[in-house]
């Protein structure tokens, strides 16, 4: 389900309740304008938000503490209050009298006092009667327009902030600087490679092409969209794809390449075929390869790279993971993932999880970045990430990429160059590795 709050609304309604997040209960556009659905999805759930929206642009609602039920009865609640927006400012009625704060029909949505209900009577239709236990005008909280378009109803959890972040990072103008300076002059320790490549796989969605363009638009100075990226249930990248950064419009290319896939789907014959990863793996893939998910590539194609060099191959691997949905990730595309890892692992690549959408998945983190280490939430997130995928802690790092934004933001550039920094050091644990394994070959 998706909300219909905007991103502000929710921030505005947050701003109310202290540090929280809004879990989507019940959408009445979904699941029907009636009682019963109602009380199905969001009885004995509490504290709740419910929001009303009709054909006028209103945006209105209620809070209250007590879960709801079908007592008939009336429910105390000195919490309680109504809101509406009035552009992005809320606008907030109190319950003046607390003893009948939430009122518990059956046949009803969400009944505030006898002030204000959503669909009374199974109807997409809003009660109004103001001033009964709630002082508010009706032109005011909903323009006198009583028939609904939508109601939905948000369940509200807490938030754990921790006392001090869990991994230390210097925030800063000057960090960002010392970043950028350090991604440009790195060289990796093999002579014949001239540029690390870091192959990145996961889920359709999960923001692959959206961190090329975030970390381009680093580089370049502004948010910039090269790589296709958007919403979509099914992989908008297609094609295999090399992605070299520069450092500005007219820079040098940066020693890292980004290669980017096909997303992962559950289904077979769709999204990107595990047997392709082997061909990518090994630098047998040539940039632009379109993917069939039906039929893997054959070593006899034309475009198959027969003898591949060091330069062409990967040299770590990054699993791109969206934070909101590893909880609900399939188990097939679990199972897909693991057979990915198998292969990762039998050739010796380095594998990093880059965790994206922090943002999204913690109020704490939407309200201010530098927090995503201080976030309970984010680092259990993190940790079922560690258990689900089988990769220690260490190797996973959280980044917020860029998709709505018009200008940088200092805070996020430093996590995405955090994440590049990490993904280099990998490469040089993978060529260290090739070096010590030539130096005994050597003795032997």
């Amino acid at each position: 389900m998706n909300s219909k709050l905007t991103r502000n609304q929710q921030k505005t309604i947050r701003s109310q309740l202290g540090p929280v997040k809004l879990k989507l209960l019940f959408k009445a556009t979904l699941d029907g304008f009636t009682g019963a659905a109602f009380h199905q999805k969001c009885d004995n759930r509490a504290p709740t938000v419910s929001v009303g929206y009709n054909a006028s642009g209103f945006v209105f609602g209620g809070f209250t503490q007590k879960p709801f039920s079908q007592t008939g009865q009336y429910v105390y609640d000195d919490q309680a209050f109504l809101f509406t927006f009035s552009g992005a400012k809320l606008l907030k009625y109190k319950v003046t009298n607390a003893t009948y704060a939430v009122n518990m029909v059956a046949n009803s949505g969400p009944y505030f006092g006898n002030a204000l209900a959503f669909f009374n009577g199974s109807k997409p239709v809003v009660y109004s009667n103001p001033g009964q236990y709630y002082n508010f005008t009706a032109e005011e909280m909903h323009g006198n327009d009583l028939n609904l378009t939508e109601c939905e109803v948000y369940q509200v959890e807490g938030t754990t902030e921790l006392e001090k972040p869990w991994r230390t990072v210097i925030w800063g103008m000057e960090k960002r600087k010392e970043l950028m300076e350090s991604i440009k002059t790195y060289k990796p320790t093999v002579s014949s490679v001239s540029q690390a490549r870091v192959l990145m796989i996961g889920p359709v969605g999960a923001g692959k092409s959206s961190f090329f363009n975030s970390i381009n638009s680093v580089f370049r100075g502004h948010v910039t969209s090269q790589a296709i990226s958007g919403c979509s249930s099914t992989s908008l990248t297609t094609q295999f794809r090399t992605y070299t950064l520069k450092a500005g419009r007219e820079g040098k290319p940066l020693p890292i390449i980004l290669c980017d896939t096909m997303g992962l789907e559950e289904g077979k014959g769709a999204g990107l075929d595990v047997d392709d990863i082997s061909s990518i793996l090994k630098g047998h893939l040539p940039d632009r390869y379109q993917f069939n998910p039906a039929v893997p590539l054959n070593s006899d194609a034309q475009c198959y790279r027969k003898s591949p060099v060091l330069k062409d191959k990967i040299h770590c691997v990054t699993y791109v993971i969206d934070a909101c949905k590893i909880s609900i990730m399939p188990t097939k595309l679990e199972e897909k993932l693991e057979a990915i890892r198998r292969k990762v692992n039998l050739l010796g690549i380095p594998q990093l999880v880059l965790l994206t959408k922090v943002d999204e998945a913690c109020p704490l983190v939407k309200e201010d970045v530098r927090n995503v280490y201080k976030s309970g939430d984010i680092k259990e997130i993190m940790q079922e990430v560690s258990a689900r995928l089988g990769v220690p802690l260490s190797c996973i790092v959280p980044a917020r990429n860029y998709s709505e934004e018009l200008e940088l933001d200092m805070d996020c550039d430093i996590l995405l160059l955090t994440a590049i920094i990490q993904m280099l050091r990998f490469v040089d644990n993978f060529f260290d590795e090739l070096s010590d394994q030539s130096s005994e070959e050597t003795k032997n």
